[in-house]
């Protein structure tokens, strides 16, 4: 499939529910500042294959709902990790998969979940977070915030 390269513009709209991949493909463009729609579809397709292995259950199931039948195959293409990764190691997983710096590979995770999150909403993207390890709140573009841990007994 042949991609057409048209300028970087923001997309009109946010996307929403069960956008087209030509939607899907536009946002990453633009967020990943991308020079073309083959390099936004390349991220698109390497970190949605990672995130594949990470993701399991429901929530696997529900964000593969929410995405565009071409992003949802990729997703749910992938057979799940045995043990799975911090969000770092999901970053180095994914430079070592697609040959590129961690510096890119994070690149390409932020531009490509920004999207994926704006498709789920806030409610899906929680179960997420909670579900996997440490560090995927700020892949998301979210805060992680940690809950402090208090010693028991006198002061």
């Amino acid at each position: 499939m042949t991609l057409q390269t048209e300028a970087t513009a923001a997309p009109a709209s946010g996307l929403t529910g069960t956008a087209p991949y030509s939607a899907m493909l536009g946002r990453v463009r633009y967020e990943g500042a991308y020079p073309t729609l083959e390099r936004a579809d390349e991220a698109i397709r390497s970190v949605l294959a990672a995130l594949g292995r990470q993701l399991v259950g429901d929530e696997r199931v529900d964000l593969a709902a929410c995405l565009p039948i071409e992003a949802a195959l990729v997703l749910t293409a992938q057979i799940p990790a045995v043990t799975p990764l911090t969000g770092w190691e999901f970053v180095k997983d994914l430079a070592q998969h697609s040959g590129s710096t961690p510096a890119t590979a994070r690149w390409n995770v932020g531009a490509v979940l920004a999207a994926v999150a704006q498709l789920a909403g806030p409610e899906l993207i929680d179960r997420i977070i909670s579900r996997l390890p440490s560090g995927y709140a700020l892949l998301f573009g979210k805060a992680e915030l940690h809950q402090p841990h208090y010693r028991s007994g006198t002061a």
